[in-house]
């Protein structure tokens, strides 16, 4: 399956890695520093599953920063964060065939719609990854938990002979293809964790998730964002089940105590954030549902004041 990756940072490096590794037909759209290392070293994963054995190189890669260059392809991989989504999508039209899969794998619940607005929806696979990786440098990401998970359908939650191939390819590659019964339900529940945990992470300075959840007064603000998502996600008729913030809340009591948020990494280090894509969000449709959410109006108005206050902007 010719597949194409937009997007060779953790998520992309890793996934793209894995299926090249395995023989796969990889295309890689990058530029920069990243285009640069790519076409001189290729692509290396460490540190992955088993210990160094399980380390990945793959010294020559298809990449160009053209996307005509790469030619038409079976699916592409939207790996980019979401301030660059709708610029990423619009540059896709050479590396799409008649039938082509633009798999979105974004943390935030409006990514699909915000593709979808530019491709159509017939062309959209909404989806979400489970990988725990970072960066260490362009062409080289670092792999820190189980195999890598992506999990997609069709739009109306159908699994067609596209889907079907792209989870065969994933599972070649020693990737897990998660089969989502209902996708946005699952885009809701992974927004319940990372919204309340990025956004209190940044609010705080840099807290790191073992803080968050030991500390009386951040875990009650965590409970109390996830309440105010999943009350407004149950108004807007996503399916999330009743105890879907217990779930919420077992999944950070499980997660490495030294864990940060990409979110509070960027907005820390004063860089382009996808705040507007997750706190934002939950605020904007939060209103939009008639509902009430105080605890995340109020992080993302401190994070916002941060973000503008660092950048010169009026406020």
């Amino acid at each position: 399956m010719r597949v194409a990756v937009v997007g060779a940072g953790a998520v992309g490096g890793y996934v793209g890695g894995m299926l090249a590794a395995a023989g796969g037909d990889v295309r890689f759209l990058a530029r920069g520093e990243t285009l640069a290392a790519l076409r001189r070293d290729g692509l290396r994963i460490t540190g992955g599953p088993g210990g160094p054995s399980a380390d990945r190189h793959v010294p020559a890669v298809r990449a160009s920063a053209d996307p005509a260059e790469l030619g038409e392809v079976d699916a592409v991989l939207l790996c980019v964060k979401t301030p660059q989504l709708t610029a990423a999508a619009r540059a896709l039209a050479p590396l799409l065939g008649e039938d082509t899969a633009v798999v979105t794998v974004q943390n935030g619940v409006e990514a699909p719609e915000q593709v979808a607005s530019v491709l159509g929806r017939d062309r959209v696979l909404p989806g979400l990854a489970r990988v725990v990786a970072v960066p260490v440098r362009p062409g080289v990401v670092r792999h820190l938990g189980p195999p890598g998970a992506l999990g997609f359908t069709e739009w109306d939650g159908g699994v067609s002979e596209r889907v079907l191939r792209l989870r065969e390819a994933l599972r070649a590659a020693a990737l897990t293809a998660a089969e989502p019964a209902d996708v946005w339900a699952e885009l809701w529940a992974k927004f319940l964790v990372v919204v309340p945990v990025g956004g209190l992470g940044a609010a705080t300075g840099g807290a790191t998730v073992g803080e968050l959840r030991s500390r009386a007064g951040t875990r009650r603000l965590l409970v109390a964002a996830m309440r105010e998502i999943h009350g407004t996600a149950v108004r807007l008729g996503i399916g999330l089940p009743e105890d879907a913030v217990d779930t919420a809340v077992g999944l950070v009591d499980r997660q490495a105590p030294d864990a940060t948020s990409s979110l509070q990494r960027d907005v820390l280090a004063g860089r382009p954030s996808e705040l507007d894509a997750w706190t934002g969000a939950a605020v904007r449709l939060a209103a939009r549902a008639g509902h009430r959410a105080p605890v995340l109006e109020l992080l993302h108005e401190l994070l916002a004041a941060r973000e503008a206050l660092a950048v010169g902007a009026p406020h």
